[in-house]
């Protein structure tokens, strides 16, 4: 399989896979945030040792898969925006998702975010993208939905660790890249 490009541009984006440098910038701009972390699978960041933690796997992502997590920065300023990426399931499927900034929500940025990572998903010749939402999180499933995703008629059970430590309801949406 072809590994994704390391820079990728949109008209307002620039994304690339975190670096140790990034680590407080992503603590401090998302990763800590209660508000921002709610529907996500993974936990907020307590300290700036859970955001180093997730660097390292991202780095080790990257080496052993076509792909892994991206931050997304403005192209205007360079500033952290928020996180997506693809995490490669078989040589086929991934699974995708992103997470924004309080402040960069309501821009159209997870669409142009999301968009960016189907394009790449379809550029190393992935066949379908998949992604869990909590019920709940409503403006995702909207997001979801414009770039393309369908929510399959069956939901999934999902951790959201921010909400409860049990598995929740949530639904499940797909993307085929290539026809069956």
């Amino acid at each position: 399989m072809i590994k994704a490009p390391h820079r990728v541009e949109t008209a307002r984006l620039v994304l690339s896979p975190p670096t140790a440098a990034d680590a407080q910038a992503i603590f401090d701009r998302y990763a800590s945030d209660p508000d921002v972390t709610r529907f996500m699978a993974f936990p907020r960041h307590e300290s700036l040792a859970s955001t180093e933690a997730f660097v390292a796997f991202s780095a080790q992502q990257w080496e052993r898969a076509p792909a892994g997590p991206y931050i997304i920065r403005s192209r205007a300023d360079g500033s952290l925006l928020g996180g997506s990426g693809l995490e490669v399931q078989n040589d086929g499927d991934a699974v995708t998702g992103y997470v924004l900034a309080k402040d960069a929500w309501g821009k159209g940025y997870a669409t142009e975010a999301l968009s960016a990572m189907v394009n790449v998903a379809r550029g190393i010749g992935l066949e379908r993208l998949t992604a869990c939402c909590h019920l709940e999180h409503l403006t995702s499933q909207r997001v979801l939905e414009k770039c393309g995703f369908f929510r399959e008629p069956r939901d999934c059970q999902a951790t959201f660790p921010n909400l409860a430590p049990a598995a929740q309801d949530a639904g499940w949406y797909v993307l085929r890249l290539t026809p069956r």
